[in-house]
């Protein structure tokens, strides 16, 4: 009893909190930036963006039984053995037609001594490839078969009995290049009435299997993930030719069927590979079409005797490696993780629209790049169509509504499965603190601040000499400190903030863990570049502040002397008064831009001229990161490692920053100075490995 009253009195706290947080957050919205920009940030923050709709398969009857001739180099070749069951097999190939092959896939079938009139009419599909055996050789020996006859770089084997849905391929063979260390890939396979029949298998110990989330929702967080598996049923899968052929193909101990693949993906692995389930590829499959499911008899019969086969061959590997048959099938699934780590934000990182997601999205990557089992969801709990999509598809178990449900409830569902949990943002981990120390009492807490947001704000306050602005500083001070006391890590992103903590709460294990950014090198040279460019989302007041006073202050300055010199403003979420610079000669405003590298590569110089904030700031970074020198002020490049003259020029006043960059918009030598200095500043303390070590660090910790 005195259990269930304090846990009630836990979630109680947690929603009055939240609550008051998210009422004072509003309250200084309005009185920084007005009604508009505060009602478009509530609008975003608890209705999202809309999430991408399914895409609908096109009724396979209605497409033409004619594929297109691949006369060039082909990228898959598509495996599909057949015997008998004719109107499956058509069904299957108008699946593809529909689903789009391309010109750079070739379907090959591979008829086994049909017993019906597949032999003559599969022969008159034009630009189909036809073979048949001389005689029954089964399943196995059909996709030797047919392998050998393959030209693609990729193999893909594909039962007859499936029909496959739209992007299902590209999805599969993009599972390489997304996850260059995968060695066979497969399909999320779904059953005609639309239950899941399987996200990956399973291998226990014993040499049983199971096809995990048989029967469950195939939207489902928990299977909608690119993931790790032990095997994938051979009914969809894909695997560079050229390993498939070294790793001899198909076992033919287990003809004429069943383990085969099995056994096929535990070669993978001791070739040094991963197998991998990819989602996004679904293939719907009639399941015991061809062989029946009576494991008493038939063809079926064969996967009994044969799970003794593969139990003989790979016994060792088994009891070391792979979970016991009692296990739960949620840990089963992901036995082979590093750590299971959560991690939570206010919202889904969107790194096309600020630097915080950029950080936060290359921090999942390591994870998962680190061999952990990730989760996340974001504190409103909004699917974010294809940024949610994204961390699925990076690796990262992704929890959004409906799903998500109430977030105390989940969290007394699911804590006691972690050993880390990260949070971030001072606003985000005070009310659930409690919550995860009650259901997640293993997991070590960090908090990461992402910036020190009193900081932030004190430097704003003082900008502003806004006394009430200074109180609210003070606030988020006494709260920011309050955290660090009771989680076991702290993260910061500069050694400016790590040293500033030191003295204030001394006993306080504190980390750099800084902005990431791969380095692209260099781009084009100063000669074929022009003009400045402010990056920079103006959700965040310091990036109006530094865009109208560029624009008003710094370069009219610079055009007095150089006309010909304009400046592109990028970033969403604009308020009136930076749009309405646009209408100034030498200014364009570009709003929201997903990609921005023909911008970066255009510009001859990135112009940061922050006069408050705190932190690192990622468009500086994300420019050193292309091969673009920075202008900037002290505030801007503050616990970066830069010097000026080095790998970056720094002046604090408009007056000096207009003359800084007129001496150097046409100084070829600094230019080409200051690109090398910042491409190797990045290199040397933004790298994903300078993160790398941190996690490193504390994986070792964990339980």
């Amino acid at each position: 009893m005195r259990r269930r009253l304090a846990d009630a009195l836990l979630v109680l706290r947690y929603h009055l909190l939240h609550g008051l947080d998210l009422g004072r957050r509003g309250l200084r919205s309005l009185r920084q930036r007005g009604l508009a920009a505060t009602l478009a940030a509530a609008r975003r923050r608890f209705l999202g963006g809309p999430a991408a709709a399914p895409e609908d398969a096109a009724p396979v009857a209605e497409a033409p039984l004619c594929f297109p001739h691949a006369a060039g180099p082909l990228r898959a070749s598509i495996v599909i053995p057949v015997h008998g069951k004719l109107d499956f097999t058509l069904a299957c190939l108008r699946s593809l037609i529909a689903a789009g092959l391309g010109d750079e896939a070739e379907v090959i079938v591979v008829d086994d001594a049909s017993p019906d009139a597949s032999g003559e009419v599969l022969p008159r599909i034009p630009g189909l490839r036809y073979h048949r055996n001389r005689e029954n050789l089964g399943f196995v020996g059909s996709c030797n078969a047919g392998a050998a006859l393959a030209r693609g770089d990729y193999l893909v084997f594909l039962n007859n009995d499936t029909t496959v849905r739209p992007g299902w391929l590209t999805a599969l063979l993009a599972t390489f290049e997304q996850h260059p260390d995968t060695g066979l890939a497969g399909a999320l396979l779904v059953y005609p009435d639309g239950r899941l029949q399987e996200s990956g298998g399973i291998v226990f110990s014993d040499g049983s299997g199971w096809n995990y989330g048989r029967f469950e929702d195939p939207q489902h967080p928990a299977y909608t993930f690119v993931r790790e598996a032990d095997y994938c049923s051979g009914a969809a899968i894909a695997l560079p030719r050229a390993l498939f052929e070294g790793l001899g193909g198909f076992d033919e101990r287990y003809a004429p069927a069943y383990y085969e693949d099995t056994d096929l993906a535990m070669k993978v692995r001791e070739a040094g590979l991963k197998v991998r389930v990819q989602p996004a590829a679904v293939v719907v499959h009639h399941e015991g079409v061809t062989a029946g499911t009576d494991t008493a008899s038939g063809v079926k019969a064969y996967q009994v005797r044969n799970q003794q086969r593969f139990l003989e061959r790979w016994r060792e590997v088994l009891q070391r490696r792979h979970p016991s048959p009692t296990q739960a099938p949620h840990y089963a699934a992901q036995h082979r993780a590093r750590a299971r780590v959560l991690v939570i934000d206010a919202t889904t990182p969107m790194p096309d629209r600020d630097s915080g997601s950029v950080r936060l999205f290359e921090l999942l990557r390591l994870l998962v790049e680190e061999g952990c089992a990730v989760s996340f969801f974001p504190e409103n709990g909004l699917d974010d169509g294809p940024y949610t999509q994204a961390l699925r598809g990076l690796g990262v178990e992704a929890w959004t509504q409906p799903w998500l449900g109430s977030v105390p409830d989940w969290l007394a569902k699911h804590g006691a499965r972690f050993q880390l949990i990260i949070v971030s943002r001072h606003y985000v981990l005070s009310p659930l603190l409690p919550l995860l120390r009650r259901h997640a009492p293993q997991a070590r807490i960090v908090f990461d601040t992402v910036d020190l947001h009193h900081l932030r704000e004190l430097r704003e306050a003082e900008e502003r000499r806004d006394p009430v602005l200074k109180r609210h500083a003070e606030r988020t001070r006494e709260a920011e400190l309050a955290l660090m006391r009771s989680v076991d890590r702290t993260w910061v992103v500069s050694p400016v903030e790590q040293a500033l903590l030191a003295k204030e709460l001394p006993q306080a294990r504190v980390d750099v863990v800084s902005n990431i950014h791969r380095v692209r090198g260099r781009g084009p040279g100063m000669a074929a570049r022009s003009g400045l460019l402010f990056v920079g989302g103006y959700r965040h007041p310091p990036n109006v502040d530094a865009a109208l006073w560029l624009a008003c202050e710094i370069l009219p300055r610079l055009r007095a002397v150089r006309p010909d010199i304009h400046l592109s403003l990028v970033g969403s979420e604009a308020p009136p008064e930076v749009l309405a610079l646009g209408e100034r000669d030498g200014i364009r405003v570009h709003g929201h831009v997903p990609d921005l590298v023909p911008l970066l590569d255009a510009h001859r110089f990135s112009v940061a001229p922050l006069r408050y904030g705190a932190g690192v700031k990622g468009k500086v970074n994300q420019a050193l990161a292309h091969g673009l020198p920075v202008v900037a002020t002290s505030c801007a490049v503050e616990g970066m490692g830069l010097s000026h003259g080095v790998d970056v020029l720094v002046a604090d006043d408009a007056e000096s920053f207009a003359a800084t960059l007129l001496a150097a918009y046409e100084d070829e030598p600094l230019w080409e100075r200051l690109v090398a200095g910042g491409l190797a500043n990045t290199e040397r303390e933004f790298s994903p490995e300078r993160a790398r070590q941190t996690l490193r660090a504390i994986f070792s910790e964990l339980r």
